[in-house]
């Protein structure tokens, strides 16, 4: 190494002078320093009496440790040492004030993951994601910008929230389906904290607007009920205006008065043509000729017209359906009594067909499932009620045809229907049945044609489980049911529509006749243990289709991509009232 010419040379005895005589101090590098520069350190040497020394020098003979690699890394008292693992922080307890599962507790630098709920799925996907959040949960929905910074009157938008609720309950969706409409209007307004609440006959609503505030409520009830899926479909595309494309109060409230004001798409008469058509198809899946299609039709259709009678003069619903069903029932008891050839069996059937209430029967049960069970529970009532006014009026017919002619051989279940398998007639007569369904159920033009062919894919379903496959009849109908739920589903989402046009016609043609009308006669011939055995079949049926039906929407909402914090990580919400809180 070479050396400075101003450092001077070390003595022999090891102890360095610099050329001027002054000594060098000692440096804590192990290096000693002088006026001009530092000097190489000799072990040998022995300190000085007057030489400095420093806390942190190493004494003699320890060696200096090693320098870090990477200058740049910093150490600490407090780091954890080398094998030992950190302790795991103790859960905390949960609090409605904590933030929600995939939310951080403070805002990174990155920000926080926006959660979209606009124009990315149908508004009951949306609305139905934050229906099923624990409140804690909800975000705030992205919403249009609006030109005014006040926003609507809170009264107007409630009273508007509730008459569209009103349209949705009154036609027949389900309490879930019209909860979230209710949710997304109110939201699309600017309301927040709104907690909708649906009952059968009663709609409330109420908002915070702090939680200093007094809450506003309001409430209607759902006094008249009508069959009518062209403005169920109008009242549809409205929320969908309102949550996704930001119309204005007056806008919405103009459109909601032209769904009001427009006139039914098919007139009476065309309602009791297809009353009688339904009847006729239904007949013949059950094994029926021409001549008990014509039966079957005129039956059914004279007692559309007097239930139409009783609906004027004001008597009840149940009264309706007695009066509904006896005219059917006594063309067959008459096609017995006169004409050997004629399956009067068939007759009564394919009238019970027009008048077994399916779609209330389904959204019943589609309420319990998704937990609400006090509208499930006056929905299934309401069922048990019209079923025991078509057995009323069935049954005294019976009775009196056979005290007339007791031994009347055509009503026999055991001659009188055999298992029929024609598969060409048969899927015909279910397309047929879901057409007329679709009529009667007023619905849009554009959708007949789909509920059609739903259906006809449901009886080949059934069929070919039911009698080429040998499966009993309760599981092949809840296959079948569950296909048609499912294709409903997924119609309804590529129109972005409700799925009661898709749906409720389709399953016409697995509903129960057959096997209430054995039950019936069996009563009416003094059979009770039969007649008990028929009817609790009738009832495994129907709800074989309820479910099926409901599993079938459920599966098309479990493959089809939720929009809302399942993107972030959470999982899929169950209904909200079935999570155990």
């Amino acid at each position: 190494m070479a050396s400075d010419p101003q450092r001077g040379q070390r003595g022999t005895n090891g102890t360095p002078h610099s050329q001027n005589g002054s000594k060098s101090a000692r440096n804590g590098n192990g290096t000693t320093s002088s006026g001009n520069g530092p000097e190489p350190f000799d072990e040998d040497r022995k300190p000085t009496p007057d030489e400095a020394r420093s806390a942190f020098t190493p004494p003699m003979g320890v060696p200096y440790p090693p320098l870090p690699e990477d200058e740049s890394s910093t150490t600490s008292e407090f780091a954890l040492p080398e094998g030992l693992r950190p302790e795991a922080p103790a859960e905390q307890e949960g609090s409605a004030f904590a933030p929600p599962g995939g939310f951080p507790a403070f805002t990174p630098p990155h920000g926080i993951p926006v959660i979209s709920l606009t124009k990315e799925a149908p508004w009951q996907d949306r609305m139905r994601t934050m229906l099923r959040m624990p409140v804690h949960e909800r975000p705030i929905p992205e919403r249009t910008e609006r030109t005014d910074e006040t926003g609507p009157a809170v009264p107007r938008v409630l009273d508007l929230t509730l008459r569209i609720g009103e349209i949705l309950l009154a036609g027949g969706e389900g309490a879930e389906d019209v909860e979230a409409a209710m949710f997304g209007v109110a939201h699309a307004y600017g309301l927040e904290r709104v907690e909708p609440t649906v009952t059968f006959t009663l709609l409330s609503i109420s908002y915070q607007p702090s939680l200093v505030d007094d809450p506003v409520t309001a409430s209607r009830t759902v006094r008249r009920r009508g069959v009518d899926y062209t403005r169920l479909s109008a009242v549809f595309r409205l929320v969908d205006d309102i949550t996704s494309d930001g119309i204005t109060l007056e806008e919405a409230y103009r459109g909601l008065a032209e769904i009001r004001r427009n006139r039914h798409p098919f007139p009476s008469w065309a309602l009791t043509l297809a009353s009688g058509l339904l009847s006729g198809a239904a007949s013949m899946l059950v094994g029926g000729g021409l001549l008990v299609f014509v039966a079957a039709a005129i039956g059914s259709m004279l007692g559309d017209r007097l239930a139409w009678l009783a609906s004027g003069r004001g008597l009840p619903e149940f009264y309706q359906f007695v009066v509904a069903a006896m005219p059917p029932a006594m063309m067959g008891v008459g096609f017995g009594l006169i004409h050997a050839n004629v399956q009067a069996s068939a007759v009564i059937t394919g009238g019970l067909f027009a008048l077994i209430p399916g779609r209330a029967l389904v959204a019943g049960v589609q309420d319990g499932l998704t937990g609400y069970y006090i509208t499930a529970s006056a929905r299934l009532l309401e069922v048990g009620y019209l079923i025991v006014g078509i057995v009323v009026g069935v049954l005294g017919v019976l009775y009196i045809g056979l005290q007339v002619n007791p031994g009347l051989r055509r009503l026999n279940p055991e001659e009188a229907l055999h298992v029929y398998n024609e598969p060409v007639v048969q899927i015909g007569a279910s397309m047929l049945l879901a057409l007329a369904f679709c009529v009667l159920l007023q619905q849009e033009r554009h959708t007949v044609a789909f509920a059609t062919l739903n259906g006809g894919v449901a009886w080949v379903v059934y069929g070919a489980l039911a009698n080429v496959a040998r499966l009993d009849a309760v599981p092949a109908t809840a296959i079948a049911a569950g296909l048609v739920g499912l294709f409903g589903q997924l119609l309804s989402r590529y129109r972005y529509a409700s799925a009661l046009p898709y749906v409720t016609a389709a399953i016409g043609p697995l509903l129960p006749g057959s096997a209430t009308y054995f039950g019936l006669l069996n009563f009416a011939q003094g059979n009770l243990l039969d007649g008990i055995s028929s009817l609790i079949k009738a009832v495994s049926l129907a709800l074989a289709i309820a479910v099926g039906v409901n599993l079938g929407g459920e599966v098309a909402r479990l493959f089809l991509r939720a929009p809302g914090p399942e993107a972030v990580g959470g999982g899929r919400r169950a209904a909200k009232r079935t999570r155990g809180f």
